[in-house]
């Protein structure tokens, strides 16, 4: 069941996930120990940038985890770890800006973030399906007949993994219109400028390489099976 170009892909993109992440990591180590020349913590960038753009029904809450910063539409919360929300640095007046401007996506209705959260509950039942799928597919060769015809099981695969592609290129023009959105307001309102923008911009182009990864790797993945698949009926 698992080729080796299957594994071929795995590894590849196991790699440059790693490369990226240990980036992007080395990055925020650096800048968390950049100043800020506007000295506001990562609480204070995020409440100034939903005043300025108007928004006043979202509130900024600390959130535990290195780099579990996120925007919840559900409940209109801006969640910042610990060392964002309280730091006065380059890495978090970057990552509060960025998060904050899903939430400005969110009160300006941008359609790309809308359908992404149309797709989380859609891309939650394929991944349990998924997983339904490779242990059953795994059971039936190694200790069953069949549980599940192969062919039906390649289809189902398939229709997951072309969920969580569809899910992984909505992402990124919602995870880049966000950074444009902070590093436009971060330079008009002052809070970073020269060296310090630069430092901001840089910071958040390895966070958005994740999601480049992310998303190339999803759509490797499903044209492996669509292969497999159409490799069986021959």
């Amino acid at each position: 069941m698992f080729s080796s170009p299957l594994i071929l892909i795995f590894l590849f993109f196991l790699v440059a996930s790693w490369i990226v992440s240990s980036q992007l990591k080395s990055r925020f180590k650096k800048y968390s120990k950049t100043s800020l020349d506007s000295n506001l913590s990562g609480r204070e960038v995020a409440e100034k940038m939903l005043r300025d753009n108007g928004i006043h029904d979202v509130r900024v809450l600390p959130s535990r985890g290195h780099l579990s910063d996120h925007y919840n539409p559900a409940n209109k919360t801006v969640n910042l770890s610990e060392n964002v929300y309280h730091g006065r640095n380059v890495a978090a007046a970057a990552v509060s800006a960025h998060e904050c401007g899903h939430a400005v996506q969110h009160a300006r209705s941008y359609a790309p973030l809308k359908l992404r959260t149309t797709l989380v509950p859609l891309q939650n039942v394929s991944s349990k399906i998924l997983n339904a799928v490779f242990i059953m597919m795994f059971v039936g060769a190694f200790m069953l007949p069949s549980l599940i015809p192969f062919e039906l099981a390649i289809k189902i695969i398939i229709a997951c993994y072309a969920v969580f592609t569809a899910f992984a290129f909505i992402t990124l023009p919602v995870e880049i219109n966000a950074t444009q959105r902070a590093l436009a307001w971060l330079h008009s309102a002052n809070i970073t400028s020269g060296r310090n923008h630069n430092q901001a911009r840089d910071a958040l182009k390895w966070a958005a390489y994740t999601y480049v990864v992310a998303a190339l790797s999803a759509l490797a993945t499903l044209a492996y099976w669509v292969m497999v698949l159409l490799g069986n009926r021959e």
